[in-house]
């Protein structure tokens, strides 16, 4: 137990519930579905509306071995590659077997796919898959007619909603067991400003953290609230040095800032070119897959193309397509493209690399437990062991599915322990609040020293000035009073230490982690975790696992420190 929280009012309003779910992805309502289904009395917590997360905005699809003559196994293999010797096994061998059954499911519940002309379901490819196991909706509204369907069914069934509430800190009994989660509700409502929901399990699905750089593909409520809670509780986090950046992000101009349109990799699995400002296609001869190579691959290619031509971005050349593949297969990424002047129909889409996805977060075990008592996590704000080092495309979708899934079995199984009465510690001490101006200074600083490219030189330049905005706030030279902004920036500022601390610890170049002065893999030194603690005196203090696998999430894990 830390002992820290964030600077806040007390709690003026509460509600009681078996399990509170913070979140509403995938991965959030999955959660929440089942456990009403099993009885539970649930209530879901949401920073903004119900379907204003990660998960609309997702275009290409969720991966599952569904067509003929693939397999789960493939599925595993592909992932195991994509995961750059860092997956741990168990896990993935989870997601995959049980990936296609709870794909099922979800159509159950209501989501609509695409089907082909015979009725099954329409699969393509995406980078790093050697099958068609992306199956979509809507073309690439994948995301929406998901978050469609789950919101729709959890309207349906009556389960507790508190929408607009950013999440706070999580309340612990005496014997440091999760009893709910403390949470400012924004604006009027049936509950307004700070409040409490005591229940005995939380399950954080509070999705990504993209906000921590100044050009991401994440929504403006990615500002990685659940991972700075987890800290805050006593939770280990893991692998936050490997961020995705998605390869093909529509360039809108170098100084564009905050979330920026996505162009599917699906608009490269049918098909479609990278290629430089003279028509040369760059990936041919860089991978097997050439345009379908993992993503960390992609984008460390444009990148160096960026570099060796002097330029800011690439282009994806889909003109061959035609104007009625375009409006049927991808109508949201070309009215996307038109609303800011460009045609992929007639002219090719300039794109460049942008923060995506947050391989890493809180660590968890195959049962979605993290290593405080009675919290889950699941979805992006989780580190399961699916991912390793670089995400496979569409996995994450099914991920949150999957692991969802395994919560709701595991909450049920045990039951929800209920002694003791919800309580903040005496001891715990409050942290100062970065005021919200300095939210853009955080962006900078990781954009600059901890984005695609890093260095020990760089990555020490970002530590140091985020050190200082720190240290600024708690010697009160920019302490702020307590809001939304306020506590946002300040879990940016959480966020960007942990991630700023494992990439300088993480001497090796290794999937979506770039270390220009390390550029080789060193399988015998770095095969293993990175884990990371928050101490009472704000200290982080980061270990290694001993393997590609995970321990069991106890306090007596075998880590070992680093030198």
């Amino acid at each position: 137990m830390t002992g820290i929280r964030l600077h806040a009012p007390a709690p003026g309003w509460t509600v009681d519930a078996d399990v509170v779910v913070v979140g509403s992805g995938v991965a959030g309502l999955t959660a929440a579905l089942r456990c009403t289904a099993a009885g539970l009395r649930t209530v879901v917590v949401t920073k903004a509306l119900l379907d204003a997360g990660s998960t609309r905005w997702a275009q290409g699809g969720i991966a599952a071995a569904l067509g003929e003559g693939d397999t789960p196994e493939q599925h595993l293999d592909d992932t195991l590659v994509a995961g750059a010797g860092l997956c741990d096994e168990r896990a993935v061998r989870a997601l995959v077997t049980e990936g296609p059954d709870a794909v099922r499911r979800l159509i159950e519940t209501g989501a609509s796919f695409d089907l082909t002309a015979d009725g099954a379901i329409a699969l393509t490819r995406e980078g790093g898959h050697h099958r068609r196991r992306i199956a979509h909706a809507g073309g690439d509204a994948t995301g929406a007619e998901i978050s469609r369907a789950l919101v729709e069914a959890i309207r349906e069934r009556g389960v507790r909603t508190i929408e607009h509430a950013l999440v706070l800190d999580l309340l612990k009994d005496a014997e440091g067991r999760t009893a709910g989660v403390t949470l400012h509700v924004m604006g009027e409502g049936q509950h307004d400003g700070v409040g409490a929901v005591h229940a005995p399990a939380v399950v954080l699905a509070t999705g990504g953290m993209g906000q921590v750089f100044s050009a991401t593909t994440n929504p403006a409520v990615s500002t990685g609230d659940g991972v700075a809670l987890a800290l805050r509780a006593g939770a280990e986090v893991s692998d936050l040095e490997f961020v995705q950046f998605h390869p093909t992000v529509l360039f809108l101009g170098a100084d564009s800032e905050g979330q920026q349109p996505l162009v599917s990799e699906a608009v490269r699995g049918e098909g479609a070119h990278l290629v430089d400002a003279d028509g040369v296609r760059f990936m041919v001869g860089q991978h097997e897959l050439a345009e379908l190579a993992p993503r960390d691959i992609v984008a460390k290619a444009i990148t160096r193309r960026m570099q060796e031509r002097g330029t800011e971005h690439m282009y994806l050349d889909g003109r061959h397509f035609g104007a009625e593949m375009w409006e049927q297969r991808f109508p949201t990424i070309l009215a996307a493209c038109r609303s800011h002047g460009i045609d992929p129909v007639t002219e090719p889409v300039p794109v460049a690399p942008a923060a995506h996805y947050a391989s890493g977060g809180v660590r968890t075990d195959l049962h979605g437990r993290t290593t405080v008592p009675g919290l889950y996590a699941c979805g992006e704000v989780a580190c399961t062991g699916v991912h390793g080092a670089n995400r496979l495309a569409s996995n994450s979708l099914l991920e949150g599915l999957v692991f969802a899934e395994r919560i709701v079995a595991d909450i049920v199984a045990h039951g929800p322990h209920r002694e003791g009465l919800p309580d903040v510690p005496a001891e715990a001490r409050e942290l100062s609040l970065l005021v919200p101006e300095v939210r853009r200074e955080i962006q900078r600083i990781m954009t600059e020293g901890a984005g695609v490219l890093r260095s020990a030189e760089s990555l020490a330049v970002a530590a140091d000035a985020l050190e200082r905005l720190r240290l600024d706030a708690e010697e009160d030279r920019k302490a702020a009073e307590p809001g939304v902004e306020a506590w946002e920036t300040t879990n940016l500022l959480c966020v960007a230490r942990v991630l700023v601390a494992a990439a300088r610890a993480r001497e090796e170049t290794r999937g979506c982690h770039w270390r220009e002065d390390r550029p080789d893999r060193d399988d015998a030194t770095w095969r293993r975790h990175l884990v990371v603690r928050l101490t009472s005196d704000r200290r982080l203090v980061v270990r290694g696992t001993t393997g590609a696998d995970f321990p069991p999430v106890t306090t007596d894990a075998p880590l070992e420190p680093l030198s």
